[in-house]
């Protein structure tokens, strides 16, 4: 029979495997965490920007778990700034005593800085609809804001590159929880927009439950099969009235992107965001789409 000391072991053993998966393959480069302080003058988040008549709406970035405001959208921001739009990008799921790496904090409150941050967009540019653009929980996050804090009447569309909508067995990692007693609890307490995150946890079941979407809003989930973090990929997709459910290997077989690049340097991911927020102008998003 193993020790309390043995099983102690073990369980801490699980917990860092877990949250060290989950960093490795979802936080930024130290490279791109080191671009952080110069990346105001990239022309995005301009409280002075005004919304054009080919593209009312402002745009919000919402970045994904580990990342922040900035390192996330170092490609997709400066992508769209360059096609007209006002862009704008925030930092939630703050941590105390944890900088830089962020969505970590429970993801309901997450939302509720969510909903601060569009108000405070829309008040800025005048706009009276926003369009969010959000990366893995990113993506997956505004749902909840969408459905259960008023947002399905500031927000017209909202673009998910690899969203968790349906959480994640992280390669079926999270699967050997169960065998771990007290592991669970403490990723709940340590790092609980992790735990909400996982396959089947309360945050999840509220939010999909009744249904995937919310009346007057569009959703559009870009999806590689190659996602390491999001399994299966398939999870990622929604179902309901106003949704587009895209695989990036249908529209380009050659792309080989997985779970970060897909929402930090994949082109071919960056036309379809382009195409769901302007659908009236949308072109064929193919391999060619990279060199756009």
């Amino acid at each position: 029979m193993p020790s309390r000391t043995s099983w102690q072991r073990t369980f801490r053993a699980l917990s860092v495997l877990l949250l060290a998966t989950a960093a490795t393959l979802t936080a930024p480069t130290a490279a791109t965490a080191r671009t952080t302080g110069a990346s105001v003058s990239r022309g995005w988040n301009d409280y002075s920007c005004k919304p054009s008549a080919a593209h009312p709406r402002p745009v919000v970035l919402v970045h994904g778990t580990l990342g922040n405001s900035v390192d996330n959208w170092l490609g997709l921001a400066p992508y769209l700034v360059d096609r007209g739009y006002c862009v704008f990008s925030l930092d939630y799921g703050q941590l105390p005593g944890v900088p830089v790496f962020h969505g970590l904090g429970p993801i309901a409150a997450s939302a509720g800085q969510l909903a601060t941050y569009v108000d405070r967009v829309l008040d800025a540019t005048g706009a009276p609809e926003a369009d969010l653009v959000g990366h893995s929980q990113g993506g997956m996050m505004p749902r909840w804001y969408l459905k259960f804090l008023g947002g399905a009447a500031k927000v017209n569309t909202l673009v998910g590159l690899a969203p968790d909508n349906h959480g994640t067995t992280l390669l079926g990692l999270t699967g050997l929880l169960p065998y771990f007693p007290g592991a669970r609890d403490l990723i709940d307490d340590a790092t609980p927009g992790l735990a909400d995150q996982i396959a089947g946890s309360p945050f999840l079941t509220a939010l999909n439950a009744g249904g995937d979407t919310v009346p007057g809003v569009r959703y559009h989930v870009i999806a590689s099969r190659y996602d390491e973090v999001v399994t299966p990929y398939r999870s990622q997709f929604l179902t309901g009235p106003d949704v587009t459910n895209v695989l990036l290997q249908d529209k380009c077989a050659l792309d080989l992107s997985e779970h970060v690049a897909v929402g930090t340097v994949d082109r071919v991911a960056f036309h379809e965001v382009a195409n769901a927020l302007d659908p009236a102008h949308a072109t064929p998003t193919t391999c060619l789409s990279a060199a756009g």
